[in-house]
């Protein structure tokens, strides 16, 4: 068994080299003028790139953001393709976790707002919003709402979970780049939790009355 899989080892091994080799040998066959071209394309992506994280340092990411009130939120909504944003109490201490969490993801994601609002200072956002439960976590696109995660059940139910495991949702809900599998939770233990992580609720209605212990309810 040992011996077959070295065996795989160094075929994968063998044709990453020869991949190598093919990209050596085809850009040492490649002419001035052909060089000169690649040389000037990989430049205008270099720049446009350059340009698009300036732009996005403008109007706020890379860091992890508190709004002051409502009209704050659709503002900051107006200038992002995607925000993430944390619907927070000061009294609720897993909504602490969850700024723990974001902090670390909004300077890895510049692609997307990372944002926290206070629903004692929103509620006519809260209502229309139908935040129940705190924390939520709303998950815009395009200037729509797309998805929210409620509490931790989609995290792993425990307040320890891994800021993989988070940047592993926001990936399954397209607001932000993700580069890993999104077919399987990174920190997934027993196949009764990987049942209950990726099951069907990725459009989630969050309605009153959510019976929900480990999380605070607004009312």
């Amino acid at each position: 068994m040992e011996q077959a899989v070295q065996q795989q080892i160094l075929k994968a091994a063998e044709i990453v080299e020869d991949q190598v080799d093919a990209e050596i040998q085809r850009l040492e066959t490649m002419d001035e003028d052909e060089l000169e071209i690649l040389r000037r394309k990989r430049l205008e992506t270099m720049k446009k790139d350059q340009q698009l994280r300036q732009d996005w340092l403008a109007v706020g990411h890379g860091s992890y953001t508190e709004l002051p009130d409502e009209k704050a939120f659709f503002n900051e909504c107006k200038k992002s393709d995607s925000v993430v944003c944390h619907f927070y109490r000061d009294s609720a201490f897993r909504c602490k976790i969850v700024d723990k969490h974001l902090q670390i993801l909004a300077p890895k994601h510049m692609e997307t707002r990372f944002l926290k609002i206070n629903v004692e200072k929103s509620p006519f956002l809260a209502e229309r919003l139908k935040i129940v439960v705190i924390p939520t976590i709303a998950l815009i696109s395009g200037g729509q709402t797309k998805d929210y995660i409620v509490g931790f059940d989609e995290l792993g139910g425990k307040d320890d979970f891994k800021t993989e495991m988070l940047e592993w949702r926001l990936g399954c809900a397209r607001v932000i780049k993700y580069n890993g599998n999104l077919s399987e939770p990174p920190t997934a233990g027993s196949s009764k939790s990987k049942k209950s992580l990726l099951g069907p609720q990725k459009k989630k209605t969050i309605r009153g009355g959510m019976d929900d212990d480990s999380d605070s309810d607004l009312e």
